[in-house]
């Protein structure tokens, strides 16, 4: 899947499988940019939203780290915007 990388400021094309033990949905939003899901992958985490953007991979950080929160991948995400 192509992915949004902030840390190489580039797009790019990684392999992501998405299980039940690596990735955490949500249902709830009330916007389009609300996060969708959270992967650990690859030594990161992938955050999506609900709308058709590219997802962001940022490096050094899991799902545990922010505590499976929709609240602070969305922080996090921006961060890197």
């Amino acid at each position: 899947m192509l992915v949004h990388n902030p840390q190489k400021g580039r797009m790019e094309t990684i392999v992501a499988e998405f299980t039940k033990d690596n990735t955490t949905w949500f249902s709830n939003y009330r916007s389009n940019h609300d996060i969708s899901m959270i992967t650990d992958i690859d030594g990161g985490i992938l955050i999506s939203e609900f709308d058709y953007s590219y997802p962001f991979f940022i490096y050094d950080v899991s799902r545990s780290d922010i505590n499976f929160n929709q609240r602070k991948a969305k922080q996090l995400r921006r961060q890197y915007e």
